[in-house]
């Protein structure tokens, strides 16, 4: 049966009449055409489409809870309170936070240094009491850190206050209709290190500095030097 044969598959006509159509074909002719159509749509042609009835279960009294078909099945996670849901917010990077003022965060949290005085104070006092190297080694590290952390505290309060008194000459030059004076990059960078140097040399902690600088001259050069002698003993 080729598919002109289907001519009966038309849309304007009726259930009915589609099955009077088929019930002069024979059985082989019938089992073509379902291979044809496919089962679906041929069960559809025949019999009709299929409806699911829809069952609305009613309650009894509104307070009671709603009753549910045993067929359907029922979701894993279900929200049954609705709660606000939570987003973390890191003013760091949060433009409702405004932006971020490094002199105004120090001067909020100035008394931090006075805690890391105080702590630098006790640990010198528990380090002559103690006697177990651990702990030694350990409060050794503390201070240590406690007094970088202050020491390079004092360091940026000094360039800031040495920027707040260039910026007041400058603007004292102005006033004055004189020309005023700009320091470059590398006088800026010399007096810096000047300071540095007074600093150290105050604190007793000048020849300490210098080696430390020195071994990291020397572990730089290293790696130089061997491959020099490498290259050297492989000309000869």
């Amino acid at each position: 049966m080729n598919a002109e044969g289907y001519e009966f598959l038309d849309e304007d006509k009726n259930q009915d009449e589609i099955r009077t159509e088929l019930s002069h074909m024979s059985f082989e002719d019938l089992q073509k055409l379902k291979e044809k159509l496919g089962t679906k749509v041929y069960n559809e042609t025949v019999f009709g489409s299929r409806k699911k009835k829809e069952v609305i279960f009613k309650r009894e009294n509104k307070n009671r809870p709603r009753e549910m078909s045993t067929k359907k099945q029922v979701p894993r996670f279900r929200e049954i309170i609705q709660v606000k849901k939570h987003i973390p917010r890191d003013p760091r990077f949060d433009s409702l936070c405004g932006d971020f003022n490094e002199k105004a965060f120090r001067n909020a949290y100035s008394f931090i240094n006075d805690i890391k005085k105080e702590n630098l104070v006790t640990l010198k006092s528990e380090l002559q009491k103690t006697d177990d190297p651990k702990e030694i080694k350990k409060i050794k590290y503390l201070i240590q850190r406690l007094e970088n952390q202050l020491r390079e505290q004092k360091r940026k309060n000094m360039k800031e206050e040495k920027q707040i008194e260039e910026k007041k000459l400058i603007v004292k030059a102005i006033k004055s209709g004189q020309k005023p004076s700009f320091k470059k990059k590398s006088e800026k960078k010399v007096l810096d290190l000047i300071s540095q140097y007074e600093e150290l040399k105050n604190s007793g902690k000048l020849k300490t500095h210098i080696k430390r600088l020195r071994k990291k001259a020397l572990h730089k050069s290293r790696p130089q030097m061997e491959q020099a002698s490498w290259t050297n003993t492989k000309v000869e």
